[in-house]
């Protein structure tokens, strides 16, 4: 603990974003625990948030007090610490055994510090911090702006972090963890995906970029390289006919078009990935099929006939990955003015028996009486 006492004298003052303990130890005590800077009206304190299942605790130290906490934390009750300040990354990562490891890496951050009480929503790659591909890719200038027609990208990015941060302690805490991104285009989020584990993580991880188009292909592939993402590979390549692994811990699929987003989801199942996390595209299917008596005076209106089948096609989906024994959610990725796109699917590795007695027989009753055979059932039953 010297070393992280000695880096927490240093690092715990105004300089300070935020530090986030996570990968609990210690159900009783909370899922997970932030701490960030606060400037109330008799000084400069740290405020404690411990999140409990539902519940959430609010708590505000001063400067030992934090670092106290931190590090009996760390001890006993977590296995994992991500701090960032004005000029450093700190990643802290405790093994079963008890060893810690304290990772340090210099950055430069010019984002204003909000020490307000009560402020907006922070994210997790911020205004004003240069991050080497949003760089490349044009979203931030190289002083750390946002370009200007790019904010709504950057928000998009930010909320897609939140979805891999919440599903973050279901991944493998030690070893390499192995993710494919079927579909991933301009690989914004595949990027994002990859600084966020490995770099403010500091997760051993190795990401493939599946897509059919060469030139996307290539410019993804020089961007990783003048980046340094030496885990960070694309490659041309179709979903459907993809078997380039024999083990995946996650499977991400953002805008597959139609039912290559079943492919995925079928690729995901049969290397029994703990997290899968797709925005399906372009739902035909379900459409073409569709038939319902019960229904037809709602189907007779194309776009509303184009809309349901939608919805219906995803939530078919989530079905189907809970008898496959994932606990699934479908929840909104970003608001409806920036795509009519917006739902994601986060599916994550649970009892495969309980759920498919949970779900099993009233999905088919569903399926008969609307009179579809989706395509996703058609691959699950193929390989079964």
């Amino acid at each position: 603990m010297d070393e992280l006492g000695r880096l927490l004298e240093e690092i715990i003052d105004e300089k300070l974003v935020q530090a986030v303990l996570s990968n609990s130890r210690d159900a009783a005590y909370g899922d997970k625990l932030k701490i960030r800077p606060v400037m109330l009206k008799d000084g400069l304190r740290f405020q404690s948030v411990r999140y409990v299942g539902k519940q959430v605790f609010h708590q505000n130290h001063d400067a030992r007090e934090t670092g106290r906490l931190i590090e009996e934390s760390l001890r006993d009750r977590f296995r994992q610490c991500e701090i960032t300040s004005r000029d450093k990354s700190v990643t802290v990562l405790v093994s079963k055994k008890g060893k810690m490891t304290v990772k340090t890496r210099q950055i430069v951050c010019d984002a204003p510090g909000d020490l307000s009480h009560n402020r907006e929503k922070e994210y997790i790659l911020k205004e004003g911090c240069p991050v080497d591909f949003l760089v490349g890719l044009g979203v931030q200038t190289p002083d750390g702006r946002i370009v200007k027609n790019k904010y709504d990208k950057f928000r998009q990015i930010n909320r897609y972090l939140e979805f891999i941060r919440d599903v973050l302690d279901q991944l493998p805490g030690e070893g390499m963890i192995h993710v494919i991104d079927f579909g991933c285009g301009k690989s914004y989020l595949t990027f994002a995906m990859y600084y966020y584990l490995h770099v403010l993580q500091g997760r051993d991880i190795h990401i493939t970029g599946l897509d059919l188009k060469a030139d996307v292909i290539r410019r993804c592939n020089e961007l990783a390289l003048r980046c340094g993402y030496e885990q960070l590979r694309f490659q041309v390549g179709d979903i459907s006919s993809y078997a380039g692994e024999r083990k995946v811990d996650m499977v991400v699929s953002l805008h597959a078009c139609d039912t290559a987003t079943d492919y995925a989801l079928q690729k995901a199942v049969d290397w029994g990935a703990k997290v899968i996390l797709a925005v399906p595209c372009c739902q035909h299917e379900i459409n073409g099929q569709i038939h319902c008596e019960s229904l037809a005076p709602l189907l007779r209106y194309g776009i509303i006939k184009e809309r349901m089948s939608a919805l219906i096609t995803d939530a078919i989906r989530a079905n189907l990955l809970e008898q496959q024994g994932y606990e699934t959610q479908i929840l909104e990725f970003i608001d409806m003015e920036h795509t009519p796109k917006n739902l994601l699917i986060r599916a994550v590795k649970k009892s495969r028996h309980m759920e498919k007695r949970l779900a099993g027989a009233s999905l088919e009753e569903t399926l008969e009486l609307l009179g579809v055979d989706p395509m996703l059932a058609r691959l699950l039953d193929r390989n079964q």
